[in-house]
């Protein structure tokens, strides 16, 4: 087993078939796999030895996609490193896992902190002037053409992702040749991804969600990749034009984003199918999407430590709110704090069994058997699943909210918010209080033209919930901080008081 084992067969079968669409530039199947072969061997004649973990610190580029699939060709792992991360940041990452290898672009070149990271031996500039360093053009020019492909075991390790961390540092999620190709197919299988389709990836492909739920399984599928450095919404519509997108992968805020533009009918005409992941999709988004296009957004459930691929929601029995049920092999069950499994209807820790779910985090046996308990993942997700099966998650656990007492689930609070007709986009989140512990804060952004007055907003909530559940402060902001994936930020909300 080789993740890269696709990439050889759409070569062989559909040889002039585009792979990747950028910038004006087609990569066919076979430049794709000429050009990873070449590159394992590259790093086979340059001392990178199966194991060890190789650093893919670049931006959405196709020469992400050679560089992490030649490098687990040889049965290496690629370390994906968050393109927007600092030197701090990457020495912390760097040294856990000792990586002796980084593919990088000349303009991020300058973030590297190579004197505090031992290990790494050599860097490759992938784009740009490099700088008395190797470039990625070179050793593919000189290395040999002969088939590089490692038959591997599918418990061996293919990838490090490492998670953002609520609290200290993050933990590098290791997974597998067998995950990431199990997560592929179980992808391909149901949201039905065909050879005919163009799957456009504007996320990060450093992320599990762009990685292995639109970059792997596209290739599994044999289809195209329509990449783009990142999410720009006049670009990202003229290209779904131009190169036919079929699929369209993205997180709420952009949905929401493109709601709030005045989009002509024909803008996303080629388009059959849409999905949402990485946080919950607002229930009055989904259902003004789908009165406004004709179909819903279809939304699934995961994390980097199970690949990401846990939960769908069908389009044969499509519930709103929901994200859907179990993927095919996989378990989801609801324990309460003793690990004991709760009945349907109630509310406890999302848990997750099946071929996805990672071997562990990378040298920190502690963290791995806090999470891994008897073969289950412990999500750290707050859900249930109703008498049909179908799961609903209402918050992170650190997101919990303790009001004198009560909980509060900001995703609670934030689905009715969504109803307010001058509110754009919402974030609620907890600060503490003197003496109630903690209270509710609703940062706002309102749609353009819109007026409305923090009591306005707070009277406006509690005539319809809990009083303790209404936010005591309302921040009116022109933007909410995002991760790189368009996912609300929280915690830098919370750190600003």
């Amino acid at each position: 087993m080789n993740i890269s084992h696709h990439i050889e067969r759409a070569a062989t079968f559909f040889p002039d078939k585009p792979a990747i669409l950028f910038e004006g530039a087609a990569l066919t199947y076979r430049d794709l796999n000429a050009r990873v072969n070449r590159l394992a061997n590259a790093l086979n004649a340059n001392g990178l030895s199966r194991g060890q973990s190789a650093a893919l610190y670049l931006p959405n580029i196709p020469q992400f996609a050679i560089c992490y699939l030649a490098i687990v060709r040889i049965g290496a792992i690629a370390l994906s490193v968050n393109s927007m991360y600092k030197s701090e940041e990457l020495d912390y990452i760097l040294n856990d896992s000792a990586s002796t290898l980084i593919f990088t672009t000349a303009e991020l070149l300058p973030n590297i902190p190579l004197a505090e990271c031992p290990t790494v031996k050599r860097v490759v500039i992938c784009e740009g002037d490099p700088q008395g360093h190797a470039t990625l053009d070179d050793w593919i020019e000189k290395a040999s053409d002969r088939r590089a492909l490692t038959d591997l075991d599918a418990n061996d390790p293919a990838v490090l992702l490492y998670t953002s961390g609520t609290t200290g540092f993050p933990k590098g999620a290791t997974l597998t040749h067998g995950n990431v190709v199990s997560n592929a197919w179980a992808t391909m299988h149901h949201s039905g991804f065909t050879r005919g389709d163009r799957m456009i990836l504007f996320l990060p492909v450093f992320h599990v969600f762009g990685q292995n739920f639109i970059m792997n399984a596209t290739f599994q599928s044999c289809a195209t990749l329509v990449l783009h450095r990142r999410f720009a919404p006049e670009p990202v519509l003229e290209s779904i034009r131009r190169d036919r997108v079929t699929m369209f992968f993205a997180v709420p805020t952009i949905y929401i984003g493109l709601l709030n533009m005045s989009l002509p009918d024909e803008a996303l005409s080629s388009v059959r199918y849409e999905f949402s992941a990485a946080s919950t999709m607002p229930r009055e988004i989904s259902a003004r999407w789908t009165e406004r296009f004709g179909r819903p957004v279809f939304e699934g459930y995961g994390l980097t430590e199970c690949s990401p691929f846990a939960c769908y929601n069908h389009d044969f029995r499509h519930k709103f709110g929901s994200v859907g049920t179990p993927i095919e092999n996989t378990e989801i069950r609801i324990l309460d704090a003793d690990d004991q499994e709760l009945p349907p209807g109630q509310w406890g820790e999302i848990c997750i069994k099946g071929p996805g779910v990672m071997q562990g985090y990378w040298n920190k046996p502690d963290e791995t058997r806090q999470t891994l308990r008897s073969g289950w993942l412990h999500s750290g997700d707050i859900g249930m699943v109703d008498d049909e099966g179908y799961v609903f998650i209402v918050d992170r656990v650190k997101d919990m909210i303790n009001v004198s007492g009560f909980k509060v689930w900001p995703a609670e609070v934030e689905q009715f918010l969504y109803k307010h007709p001058a509110i754009q986009e919402v974030a609620v989140y907890g600060i503490s209080h003197p003496e109630k512990g903690e209270m509710v804060v609703a940062a706002i952004v309102l749609r353009e033209g819109a007026r409305a007055t923090a009591d306005e907003i707070i009277a406006y909530c509690r005539r319809h919930m809990a009083a303790y559940k209404a936010p005591a402060r309302v921040d009116f902001v022109s933007e909410l901080p995002k991760s790189a994936t368009g996912k609300i930020l929280k915690r830098t909300l919370r750190d600003k008081g």
